[in-house]
Formats: structure tokens, C-alpha cells, sequence
């Protein structure tokens, strides 16, 4: 989750007769190779052969190039094969972090191939004094987009970068 924001560059959306806003955030240089390495390391890792899953534990972290994810908890599952990372998902305290900005959450689900990464849960994506907040943040890594959702507030700070 390359969170290369260089700039928040902020848009609000508000539904006229909604409660909720969706935030629409640029994310400059976002872009990372999701066929990058997938490294995880964790306190223990329990396998299911059956459905072709693994469950780290533990202090898990995951790297994949610049993207860093750390978790009470991520289940890996394998594509038909058996081989490759289909999908992540991510329980207790999610963080994920890059180049100085980060983002927290309940849950995390990582889609290895789309390169979408879902967080929710009382989100918080901070880069130096900006920050934001909501229930559900979708970045797409592979066009460097984002979008806040679930009752956002924003706080920036004018003039820096």
C-alpha cells in the first residue's frame, strides 16, 4: 500500500439527502507492483491443506516492496493452485504503512490481484499533519486512487506537501 501521498488533494462528495460522505482522495505516486514478493512474518502459522489456506498469528508482518501491513492476525488464501496469494485478509489493530504515511483500521482485506486494498473500521490514514478518518477506505494501488467513506472528517493543514 504504497501510501505515497505526496499531497492530500481532497474532494467531498455529500448525497443531498445522505448523513454519510464519501471522500475522494488523489493518492500522487501510489502505484505499486503487486507482483512483487509477498513476505510475512509472524509468531506462528497454522495451515489448512483442505481449503488452501494459512493463518499467521502473532505479530504478523507483511512486506510487499515499499507496503508495509502489520496485524494481530492475516489469513492467506491460495489461488486454485495452490501456489500463488489470492487474497489477505487482516484482523486486530491493521497498520499499514509506507514511505511515512499510514493508515489504521479494524480489518484489512488485500486483493492481490486487483491490487485493492479494503481497511475498515474506524479508519485513520495520516501523512505528517494531514489526516482523515471514516468506516471504509478503498485504495487501488494499481491506478493510485482512493476513496473514504462512512461519516468523514478531514483535517489538513494548508500549504504543505
Amino acid at each position: 500500500m504504497a501510501f505515497r501521498l505526496g499531497f492530500l488533494v481532497l474532494t467531498l462528495a455529500l448525497a443531498a439527502a445522505s448523513a454519510e460522505a464519501q471522500q475522494k482522495i488523489a493518492f500522487g505516486d501510489l502505484n505499486q507492483d503487486t507482483s512483487l514478493p509477498v513476505q510475512v512474518q509472524a509468531d506462528q502459522l497454522a495451515v489448512n491443506n483442505a481449503d488452501g489456506s494459512a493463518v499467521f498469528s502473532g505479530n504478523v508482518v507483511v512486506t510487499q516492496g515499499e507496503m508495509k501491513l502489520a496485524a494481530g492476525e492475516v489469513k492467506v488464501s491460495y489461488g486454485p493452485d495452490q501456489k500463488n496469494i489470492q487474497e489477505l485478509v487482516a484482523s486486530g489493530g491493521v497498520v499499514v504503512t509506507n514511505l511515512g504515511d499510514a493508515a489504521e483500521a479494524r480489518e484489512a482485506l488485500y486483493t492481490i490481484d486487483s491490487g485493492v486494498i479494503v481497511l475498515s473500521g474506524d479508519v485513520l490514514l495520516t501523512q505528517g499533519p494531514s489526516a482523515m478518518a471514516g468506516q471504509k477506505l478503498t485504495i487501488n494501488l494499481k491506478d493510485g486512487t482512493g476513496v473514504m467513506e462512512g461519516r468523514v472528517t478531514t483535517t489538513f493543514v494548508p500549504g504543505g506537501n
